[in-house]
C-alpha cells in the first residue's frame, strides 16, 4: 500500500508514513537467529530479504516445525509480521530520505484481537500514531521505531 501512495506523498511538503507496529515486533522477541540476522542487517536489508524470512516462516508453519526452529516464544506469525513491518519502515526511510517514515507501538490497546484485555482505550492507543503524523517535519526523526512516544530499539 505504501508504494501505491508514494507518488501522492511526493506532492506534499512534509510527506510521512506511520506504520502501526507492536513491541512484539522488536528483534529481541525474534528468537530464530537466522531471521534475526537478516532483519537486523540494516545495510543489506531489502524487501526481498524480508519476504525470504516471511516465506520461511510460512513454510515452517506448513511443516509444523515453527517450535523446533525457535521462531518466537509466542505468536510467531505476529512477531515476524511486525518485525518485517519494522524492517520495511527502515527500507522506506532510506529509500525516501525526504519523507518521515517511522513505526510505532501504540501500547496494549483494548481490541478484539486481545479480547479487550488491553490497558489502553482505542483513543489512548491512537494518540501515539497521530502524534508522529503531526510532528513538525523538520523536527521529526525518520527510520525509527517508537514505543508509544519514545524512540526505542528495533
Amino acid at each position: 500500500m505504501c508504494d501505491a501512495f508514494i507518488p501522492l506523498l511526493q506532492l506534499s511538503d512534509s510527506p510521512r508514513i506511520v506504520n502501526v507496529s507492536s513491541f512484539m515486533g522488536q528483534l529481541k522477541n525474534l528468537l530464530n537467529e537466522w531471521a534475526k540476522g537478516i532483519l537486523s542487517d540494516t545495510e543489506n536489508l531489502t524487501e526481498e530479504r524480508i519476504d525470504q524470512v516471511i516465506n520461511q516462516l510460512l513454510n515452517d508453519l506448513k511443516e509444523d516445525t515453527v517450535k523446533t526452529k525457535d521462531w518466537a516464544k509466542v505468536m510467531s506469525a505476529y512477531v515476524v509480521s511486525k518485525a518485517g513491518l519494522n524492517g520495511y519502515t527502515r527500507i522506506l526511510a532510506k529509500k525516501h530520505p525526504e519523507f518521515r517514515v517511522n513505526s510505532v507501538c501504540p501500547g496494549f490497546v483494548k481490541t478484539d484481537m486481545n479480547f479487550k484485555t488491553g490497558v489502553l482505550s482505542v483513543e489512548e492507543g491512537a494518540s501515539s500514531p497521530v502524534r508522529l503524523a503531526l510532528l513538525p517535519h523538520r523536527e521529526s526523526p525518520s527510520g525509527c521505531f517508537f514505543d508509544r512516544k519514545q524512540v526505542s530499539e528495533f
